[in-house]
């Protein structure tokens, strides 16, 4: 059967005078796209897209200093106490597993009580392990959320959720979400520096502190702090010793020249506009970066402040105090790593190495943020990717005694605490069930705590998006709101 007449003249290619009269309108839509694309181009070479821009709404913190426990710690050893555990040390674990959500045998483990004990700090009354005597002197100033959870119990969804709210997609990080929303403060520096991330295993990549489909220039740039002690951070120095600052910046002048001559061709390219950015501000950073990035500048009663010159803290010291400098020049964003906190066996051989490391740098840095005036306006989180099961992990099966046991992975309820700009202080939100496996009261889920990390900072998660790809995208995606009980 034919088709009607009206479908077959439709098919047929319109005339030239036919094809002008539909499309004339939209040359000048393609002409106007090319001349706003590269007023856009010449816009950010006159003005720097890292400037500091205007918050969406009233803020409370001007950076962050972010604290990643790298494999998840132990709530129950750590801030969330739970006396019934202990008492039921060894009696069957009296969960019912969710099928397709937890690990098979869940019915079958026996709980597994903590080994140390808590106590209650402060005017406040906050429960702290003796594991943390240095920060159990700063209760008072601590926001805990004992009621934290997340959608994934292996480490590498897990982790890539916490820095960029996503178990499975390549999506930009926090902290590249925070730098395009405020610029940062210090032209001559990084507005997102991670210092000695994990790079490889399942609790280390590139992705934590990547831009994704966001602007080249709000990716965030590694330092690599060298383990040995007293070594400072790597730098490596862009100058031309023969050659004078002036010649230098005439010489760039000539190839960024061509760099934006090239872009212009390209009308929109990313990747080139990164390199734009990247070349200004390395050659920026000759004159400012190793001031910041040279600890030996502190005093002796600083250092030692954080454990720095300490076997077991200087490593991790001297990230927490690079953290103050970096803070103190006008840096956005910024992520320490402390490694090793994934503890299946042997967590009451390892744990207090771990909690010493980091305990004392860390109550270090709040102090010397206080004394310096920047603590009120600096928003400190400390978190893992997740927390551990409050039943017993054998990787032995029986052949090794209970001392050698560890903890399993556990994303449905564990503990994060905040301190600092716009939080309350000596507050516990939230908490988990009678043995600490799960969040029952006062639930923040990861998508709340970014919402809430992003509010303290002023900006509206809901409205800080970005198009890619024909829709808008957002650091929590459809899901988040703030956690307004815990604001000061």
């Amino acid at each position: 059967m034919n088709p009607p007449l009206q479908q077959t003249e439709a098919l047929l290619p319109p005339s030239r005078r036919e094809f002008l009269h539909l499309s004339g309108c939209g040359f000048g839509a393609l002409a106007l796209g090319a001349l706003t694309t590269q007023e856009a181009a010449a816009r950010q070479v006159s003005n720097p897209p890292l400037l500091p821009k205007v918050p969406q709404l009233p803020a409370r913190a001007k950076r962050i200093i972010f604290l990643h426990m790298v494999g998840g710690p132990s709530q129950f050893e750590t801030f969330d106490h739970k006396p019934r555990l202990n008492a039921d040390d060894g009696k069957p674990a009296p969960f019912e597993r969710v099928a397709g959500v937890e690990q098979p045998g869940v019915n079958n483990m026996r709980l597994f009580g903590s080994q140390w004990q808590f106590k209650q700090h402060g005017q406040s009354g906050l429960w702290i392990s003796e594991l943390f005597p240095h920060l159990a002197g700063l209760a008072d100033d601590l926001c805990v959320l004992n009621g934290m959870h997340t959608d994934n119990l292996a480490h590498a969804p897990a982790c890539l959720q916490l820095h960029t709210g996503t178990t499975n997609q390549v999506r930009p990080s926090l902290g590249s979400w925070v730098l395009y929303g405020l610029g940062t403060e210090n032209q001559n520096l990084p507005g997102f520096i991670t210092v000695a991330p994990p790079l490889s295993g399942d609790q280390g990549s590139a992705k934590h502190f990547g831009n994704a489909f966001l602007p080249a220039w709000t990716q965030g740039t590694m330092v690599d702090l060298a383990a040995s002690a007293g070594s400072p951070p790597r730098i490596r120095n862009l100058q031309n010793d023969a050659l004078s600052k002036t010649l230098q910046r005439a010489q760039l002048d000539l190839v960024q020249q061509i760099n934006r001559e090239h872009l212009a061709t390209l009308q929109t390219d990313q990747q080139m506009e990164g390199v734009i950015q990247s070349y200004e501000l390395a050659f920026r950073m000759q004159t400012t970066a190793p001031e910041v990035f040279d600890l030996s500048k502190e005093t002796d009663a600083t250092r030692g402040l954080y454990g720095i010159g300490d076997a077991t803290t200087d490593h991790f010291g001297r990230q927490c105090l690079l953290a103050r400098r970096l803070a103190e020049a006008g840096v956005r964003f910024i992520e320490l790593s402390a490694n090793g906190w994934d503890h299946h066996g042997g967590i009451r051989k390892n744990l207090p190495k771990n909690c010493a490391e980091v305990d004392r740098p860390i109550a270090g840095l709040i102090k010397d943020l206080k004394a310096r005036g920047l603590f009120e306006d600096t928003l400190i989180v400390w978190s893992g990717e997740f927390g551990r099961t409050p039943y017993e992990q054998d990787l032995s099966n029986g052949k090794s005694p209970k001392e050698n046991y560890g903890r399993g992975h556990n994303p449905f309820g564990f503990t994060t605490w905040l301190t600092g700009g716009g939080v309350r202080g000596g507050l516990k939100h939230g908490s988990t069930d009678d043995y600490g496996y799960r969040a029952v009261e006062d639930k923040v889920h990861l998508h709340d705590l970014h919402a809430t990390m992003l509010h303290l900072l002023g900006l509206d998660h809901t409205r800080l998006t970005y198009r890619y790809a024909g829709r808008d995208f957002r650091l929590t995606d459809v899901y988040g709101e703030v956690v307004r009980e815990i604001l000061a």
